[in-house]
């Protein structure tokens, strides 16, 4: 039982960095004037429609920031085992995604640094979904009557 408390409280920690990191990042891509993240990756020329798309995934961002912040609450391990599969796929295809970006349109370090992020965040979930003991519901819940995770 302790090691699944443990389990539990690694996971609840991974959910907590998850949505810390979208809830700023969706801010940041949400509130930033135009062209100033043109600046930081480089790019030479202004592009509405990409702002605007990156304003969108920000908004995106957020959202998963406060389902992730509030998922730690939930005791339903099937729900919770889910969510660690969908976001270890998601993140993942978010990487590759990038990584092709990389090699196929405008090359630079921004795109190096998500990929790592990604890939990261991806197979943290994974480790928790697939990995060692990732099929027991009991990793991802706990007994209604222990409230000390919350």
């Amino acid at each position: 039982m302790a090691n699944h408390l443990e389990q539990r409280r690694h996971l609840d920690s991974l959910f907590l960095l998850d949505a810390a990191a979208s809830l700023l990042f969706g801010a940041v891509a949400l509130l930033t004037p135009h062209g100033i993240l043109l600046k930081l990756v480089g790019g030479s020329s202004y592009n509405h429609d990409a702002h605007e798309a990156l304003r969108l995934y920000g908004c995106l961002r957020i959202a998963m920031g406060w389902i992730t912040f509030n998922i730690r609450s939930v005791d339903d391990g099937r729900f919770r085992r889910s969510v660690c599969e969908s976001l270890c796929f998601c993140y993942l295809l978010q990487a590759l995604a990038v990584l092709r970006a990389q090699f196929t349109d405008r090359r630079n370090t921004i795109n190096w640094i998500a990929v790592v992020l990604l890939s990261a965040m991806g197979l943290s979930y994974g480790r928790f979904r697939f990995g060692r003991g990732g099929s027991m519901i009991k990793v991802y819940e706990l007994p209604q009557s222990d409230k000390t995770i919350r």
